[in-house]
């Protein structure tokens, strides 16, 4: 899962590009437990405290976009007025 997720707090995501990743997780968990129910699935995957990718990757940006804001070095500070 981090190799998949590496870096991409920083590339901009489309809604289909988010269900494709947490697309590979649910069949994950449907073939690791042998069900095609989603509410299974989802049950499972919160009893093993396993977040889907598109909301580790929202949590991830959040924290990656405050420390870049915070940074004190001028490249970003005139990144972040320009955008």
């Amino acid at each position: 899962m981090p190799a998949l997720l590496y870096g991409l707090e920083a590339c901009p995501l489309r809604y289909s590009d988010n269900n494709s990743l947490d697309f590979v997780v649910n069949r994950f968990f449907m073939k690791l437990f042998k069900t095609n129910n989603i509410e299974t699935v989802t049950y499972c995957r919160m009893q093993f405290n396993f977040d889907l990718p598109s909301t580790i990757l929202r949590k991830r940006r959040d924290v990656f976009a405050r420390k870049y804001r915070s940074c004190i070095y001028a490249f970003c500070t005139v990144v972040i007025n320009v955008a």
